[in-house]
């Protein structure tokens, strides 16, 4: 029988050259102590500077917005290595010509991603943190993302699971 689920979305902003994160409170699906824990099983995500705006970009130059979703808050992007990233992805945006806001390139990807593993990504803790790193070529970055969840009773080899690969 398949389970019904639900839609989590969650958005955070950056100035330009910095990293900034938001918190996104999980603590109403997540309950340690009745051993609810959620999967988060698909994350769409929205990478932009300013919502309805064309990037600004100078001539002859590259830019880009990163961003990641952890079980820990955190002062910058981190890789794969760490436990606590569930998500990453970047777009980058490029311009080879002289003249300022011509997109020559732009490229979108997601490198870690819940939807890649067999069983999504098993959360439990009550906040997940959003963070978007920006370059210095950008005035703001802003990553959204909507994550596609569903709710479960912790059994003991989740318990097993969520210990192995979570801190």
């Amino acid at each position: 029988m398949a389970k019904d689920s639900f839609f989590i979305r969650g958005s955070t902003t950056a100035p330009g050259g910095s990293y900034f994160e938001t918190a996104i409170d999980i603590g109403h699906v997540v309950d340690a102590l009745g051993k609810t824990v959620m999967r988060i099983h698909n994350i769409a995500a929205q990478t932009f500077e300013v919502l309805g705006q064309d990037f600004s970009i100078t001539g002859n130059s590259t830019s880009n917005i990163s961003w990641q979703l952890t079980t820990q808050s955190k002062t910058a992007l981190v890789d794969a290595t760490d436990r606590s990233l569930i998500a990453s992805g970047r777009l980058d945006v490029a311009n080879a010509s002289s003249t300022a806001n011509i997109w020559t390139a732009i490229a979108e990807s997601a490198d870690v991603m819940p939807q890649h593993w067999t069983n999504g990504f098993l959360v439990g803790v009550d906040q997940l943190y959003l963070g978007v790193n920006v370059d210095n070529q950008l005035s703001s970055g802003t990553a959204v993302l909507v994550m596609e969840c569903t709710s479960e009773t912790l059994s003991q080899s989740a318990a097993m699971s969520l210990a192995l690969s979570q801190q």
